[in-house]
């Protein structure tokens, strides 16, 4: 275990909390877990979570500013996606997942490229649904985060093992209290 594994743990529970508390802050934290991650992930030959890493500093700073402009304008309220763009994000994952996985399998000596690849196109459809705080981004977590414990246990990373576990457990609390201020909004409106 790493210095650069315990404050990239420190930094992913962080960064996952305060995900779910709606906090601004959640996204400076987040991009210091992605580059601490990105080094780790790099040195496992795990290149789809390295690129994915790479995505989601993109991503943090794009969620970034979405919502520090919510602050002046009208703010972003947690909603459902619509079963369009549900179908749209699906479509995206899983041609993202099939190109990625056919690239890592023929062109690199990457561990696991399929599985890693599908987890890591699904962890941007996650993302991207966080920015607009649509509330199945947290079942995508869910299911990115139950297939990353047993990559990460397997390759002996167990300290992100159990940072998924709690990523795991935070997605479900997340959730629950996404799916409370929903109720909330729709009942005031």
């Amino acid at each position: 275990m790493s210095t650069l594994e315990v404050i990239g743990f420190i930094c992913g529970v962080l960064g996952i909390y305060l995900t779910m508390k709606e906090n601004i802050y959640c996204f400076p934290v987040g991009i210091i877990n992605v580059s601490i991650s990105l080094i780790l992930f790099y040195s496992q030959k795990l290149y789809a979570d390295s690129l994915q890493q790479i995505v989601y500093f993109f991503l943090i700073s794009y969620g970034w500013l979405n919502w520090d402009r919510s602050k002046n304008e009208t703010a972003i309220l947690v909603s459902k996606s619509s079963k369009k763009l549900l179908i749209k994000v699906v479509l995206l994952a899983s041609g993202m997942s099939l190109l990625l996985g056919s690239l890592l399998q023929h062109f690199t000596d990457a561990s696991f490229p399929w599985i890693d690849s599908s987890a890591t196109s699904a962890s941007f459809v996650a993302q991207w649904l966080i920015a607009k705080k649509k509330i199945e981004n947290w079942v995508i977590w869910m299911l990115v985060n139950i297939t990353y414990i047993g990559i990460y246990l397997n390759k002996h990373l167990y300290l992100y093992t159990i940072l998924f576990f709690i990523y795991f457990a935070f997605a479900i609390w997340g959730y629950s209290s996404w799916k409370k201020q929903l109720i909330t909004t729709n009942n005031a409106l």
